[in-house]
Order: structure tokens, then sequence, then C-alpha cells
């Protein structure tokens, strides 16, 4: 256990809260909501630099990583999606890849590779992340400019998600011949 794996556990702790707080329909509760997340989101961005740079990383940092990530991702949309703010069939597309690439993933790791992360699955999932603390955001705002900005946003979220997921598949099955 080290403060990379750590930042990952608060990643994982933190999705129980947010999943209650998305649901209330009052402004402290929306406010925390964006709150969680982007906590959650910057836990993101610092422990894997965090555990390469101080050389901290290990096979517990390596698993739980993308699992919080998936948690985190994946249960926001599901849920802005039961309240008509994503449509399913983007987050359908998103949990798809997530399967495919994973799936992917656990085959090449029994020859004992590893699947790096592309910068085009980094970007994927920035904007991710980007877009739904905006979505949040203009929960509150309701505002018809930052709508635009977020179909726009999700649209290119759907891009990235199966660009990121075509190039990991497309590495993986090499490694696998």
């Amino acid at each position: 256990m080290n403060g990379p794996t750590v930042l990952t556990l608060i990643r994982i702790i933190l999705v129980a809260p947010l999943m209650i707080l998305i649901f209330m329909n009052n402004l402290p509760a929306e406010i925390l909501t964006i709150a969680c997340f982007a906590i959650a989101s910057i836990t993101d961005f610092i422990d894997g630099r965090w555990a390469r740079k101080s050389k901290q990383v290990t096979d517990l940092g390596a698993f739980l990583d993308p699992l919080a990530d998936k948690m985190l991702i994946n249960l926001t949309f599901l849920a802005l999606v039961t309240m008509n703010l994503v449509p399913l069939w983007m987050f359908a597309v998103i949990l798809i890849r997530d399967f495919a690439v994973d799936g992917m993933r656990m085959m090449v790791a029994k020859n004992g590779t590893v699947v790096s992360a592309s910068i085009f699955g980094k970007l994927k999932t920035t904007v991710q992340m980007i877009t739904v603390i905006l979505i949040l955001l203009n929960r509150i705002l309701n505002l018809s400019p930052l709508q635009v900005v977020n179909t726009i946003l999700l649209y290119i979220v759907v891009f990235l998600t199966v660009l990121s997921g075509a190039i990991y598949l497309f590495n993986g099955q090499k490694q696998l011949k």
C-alpha cells in the first residue's frame, strides 16, 4: 500500500457518495456532486504520474486504477442516462468499448504482455471527465449554450471512445499473434 494506491482507493470510495448525491434534486447536493466527481477525477490524474515518477507502481495499483476509472465514469454516465442527460446509445458505445478493451487486455495478459494506455485513451478519459463536470454544472445553470457545448463534447467522447478502442484492439491483436 502506497500513496498512489491510496489515491486510487479514495476514487473508488468517492463513487458511493457520488451515486447518492447525483440523484438528489437540490442545489447543495448538485454542488457536492460536482465537487465529488472533480476530486475523484483529479486523483486519477495524480495517482498514475505519482506512481511512475516515484517508482511506486504496484500490481495492486495497476489492477485498481482502471477499475476505479471504470466505476467512476461508467456509473456516472449510467446515472446521467437515467436522468435523460446522456443518450443511452452513447453510454452503450462507452460500455461496449470498455468490455472489449478489458477482454483483450486479459487475453494479452495471459502471455505476460501489457497493452499500455495510448494517448487517445488518456484523451478520451480526460474529455469524458470534463464533459461529465459540464453536464453536472448545467444541471444547476440550465444554459442553452452550455447544453450545445455538452452535446458536442458527448460526440467527441464517442469518437475518442471508438478511436481509442480500435487502437487498443489493433495493438492487442498484434500482440496475440
